[in-house]
């Protein structure tokens, strides 16, 4: 008998396309795969939700409580996900609207219990603690249970290595994501951030990076 995949969803409400949030999303939820796979032969479904293609449907149900079937599926997919990653670029030192707007639309107690990798994107480091002012309260309200390591990325961060204080964003994504798996395999999973360093922590340019998003 066919043991049924691990649903993993990442949710990113980036604007652009491509953009660096749905860039994060995308690292963060392999690196999730990565750690499931070394504790665990069970298959692993990922889904990204981009919430730029629901944004006219998400601002009708909130004035008509009605949603069409592609919003009413995104919603759906959340709740029903074994474990959730949420991005949102910083907008006003806080989340995106469209962001938070989204999870209006989520029932505050379909999230009990599930574990959530938060992480944010933004033009400047300064902007870092809104992961834990604004998205970890969130997340802490609606009941779920989110991973220690929160992922925050600026724009300098991307193609950097870190430094002697720092780790590099490659790290932080992979220790993340290693917290996620070892939530949703109850701890057999492998961190990220022990395994060591391999193509993932090249220095490469971010538009590269996001050149090769574009492609995709």
């Amino acid at each position: 008998m066919q043991t049924e995949a691990l649903k993993i969803v990442a949710v990113s409400a980036g604007l652009s396309r491509p953009s660096s949030t749905r860039l994060l999303a995308d690292r963060l939820a392999a690196a999730a795969r990565d750690g499931l796979a070394q504790a665990q032969d069970r298959p692993v479904e990922i889904r990204v939700i981009e919430l730029r293609d629901l944004a006219v449907d998400i601002a009708n149900h909130l004035v008509t409580g009605f949603a069409p079937p592609p919003l009413d599926e995104a919603i759906d997919a959340v709740t029903e996900a074994d474990g959730l990653i949420a991005v949102s670029p910083v907008f006003t030192a806080s989340y995106s609207g469209l962001f938070k707007s989204f999870l209006d639309l989520i029932d505050n107690t379909a999230l009990t219990g599930k574990p959530v990798l938060i992480a944010a994107t933004g033009g400047t480091p300064r902007h870092s603690l809104v992961l834990e002012h604004a998205m970890r309260p969130l997340f802490a309200y609606l009941r779920a249970t989110v991973v220690p390591t929160s992922v925050y990325a600026a724009s300098e961060d991307w193609g950097s290595s870190g430094d002697e204080f720092t780790e590099g964003l490659p790290s932080r994504i992979r220790r993340a994501g290693g917290e996620l798996a070892g939530m949703l395999t109850g701890g057999r999973a492998v961190s990220g951030a022990s395994r060591a360093p391999g193509l993932d922590d090249e220095v490469v340019p971010f538009e590269q990076q996001l050149a090769g998003l574009g492609a995709n």
